[in-house]
């Protein structure tokens, strides 16, 4: 059933928005302000390359962003809190002036934190880190003073680690070390010989290089998963040490200042492979014993709705950075 335009004459007390802004796509939810039910108004998800240009036009995303709600929830968009998890806020300062663009559309509270925050108020977790692990991977937090830190999330050439072309590219090295010993390919590298269609390991080195990108090797991170299963001995440390690097990422954050007791985990591998989120736990047991991990279970816009009700409640009061930090 296709859900109503929020009414003409809805106020500011009626709905709250909340968006997630993700690098494929973007999700829309209108919800009740009050908070008395989970049910959305409307929820609706768009591709973000049908109203975003390039990353880091905050002023092109702020016109985009009013076009996109004004085409999907109407006017009284415009005068209902919003709060946006944007894919490409990586620091402080982008998050402001991504807020900036939108007040100039926006007769009501703003709120934009980098789409990885979103996760910790949609499981209603606080003093959390929040991290991905899907196409790519980041780590990020507030320090006490507001600031937005951040670590990983070089991409998935340099870095992503854990993240489901990292898998591959760790795993690929890791059978190509193996048959250089002259061990036979174990069930992880007839796996990834299948995959790339090569018959041994100068084959797999060569196609897995003429096809090197975040989608044509994250498409074969199940398999990874698969092999350790099947008791593979180099998938299973390969996961370990995806975990082991996920869990540094967390520990730099703890040491740059922030100051958290949990962990958020979400994105398209942590949440649906089970060894890997395992592998963190003990990674975080042995490195950072008492925090806890918490596995993302749904939706982060849910996040943004909570954020956007936190705005509707205390309009003065931004609910992620002092006052200071936000003057």
């Amino acid at each position: 059933m296709t859900l109503p335009v929020l009414d003409s004459d809805a106020s500011i007390a009626d709905h709250v928005i909340g968006v997630d802004i993700g690098g494929t796509k973007t999700h829309l939810r209108a919800a009740p302000a009050d908070g008395r039910s989970d049910r959305p108004s409307r929820d609706i998800v768009v591709p973000s390359s049908s109203w975003r240009t390039s990353l880091g036009d905050f002023r092109a995303d702020g016109v985009g962003l009013r076009r996109l709600l004004l085409d999907q929830l109407g006017e009284a968009a415009l005068r209902t809190p919003i709060a946006v998890g944007a894919h490409g806020c990586d620091n402080t300062e982008q998050c402001r002036e991504l807020e900036r663009e939108l007040r100039r559309h926006f007769s009501v509270p703003v709120l934009v934190v980098n789409d990885s925050e979103l996760m910790a108020p949609a499981m209603d977790v606080t003093s959390a880190i929040g991290v991905v692990v899907g196409t790519g991977s980041i780590a990020t937090s507030r320090t006490p003073g507001g600031e937005l830190l951040t670590a990983g999330g070089w991409g998935w050439l340099l870095g992503d680690e854990g993240s489901a072309p990292a898998l591959v590219r760790e795993a690929t090295r890791a059978v190509l070390s193996h048959l250089d010993r002259g061990d036979r390919a174990d069930a992880l590298g007839e796996r990834l010989l299948a995959c790339f269609s090569a018959v041994d390991g100068a084959e797999l080195a060569l196609t897995a290089t003429q096809v090197a990108s975040a989608e044509g090797w994250g498409q074969h991170a199940a398999e990874v998963f698969t092999a350790a299963d099947e008791g593979s001995a180099i998938a299973q440390l390969v996961v370990a040490n995806a975990g082991e690097r996920i869990g540094g990422l967390i520990d730099k954050l703890l040491r740059r200042g922030v100051n958290a007791d949990s962990v958020v985990a979400g994105g398209s591998v942590i949440e649906k492979q089970p060894l890997l989120q395992r592998a963190l736990r003990t990674a975080l047991a042995r490195t950072r014993p008492g925090l806890h991990l918490h596995i993302l279970d749904r939706a982060p816009v849910t996040g943004a709705i909570a954020l956007a009700r936190r705005l509707a409640d205390q309009a003065t009061i931004n609910p992620l950075r002092t006052e200071s930090s936000t003057s």
